[in-house]
């Protein structure tokens, strides 16, 4: 079995473009944060708590997985 090099391409550029979307994502919930009730603050901050961490772990475990071929 060998690793998929189209995969692994896929996950080096995901792993350089998903800080620029953590930085973007963050700048836009700062900007908006102070204008919505505090029920739409909190659900936007633990969505994207989430998702920034599920997407972290993803592209970890997808990279160290197609390099050690799992």
């Amino acid at each position: 079995v060998l690793a998929s090099l189209p995969l692994q391409m896929m996950l080096y550029f995901n792993v350089y473009y998903f800080p620029v979307w953590c930085l973007a994502e963050g700048m836009m919930l700062q900007l908006k944060y102070h204008l919505l009730p505090w029920h739409y603050q909190f659900l936007l901050l633990t969505a994207f708590l989430i998702l920034s961490l599920a997407e972290g772990s993803r592209l970890y475990l997808g990279y160290m997985g197609n390099l050690q071929e799992k």
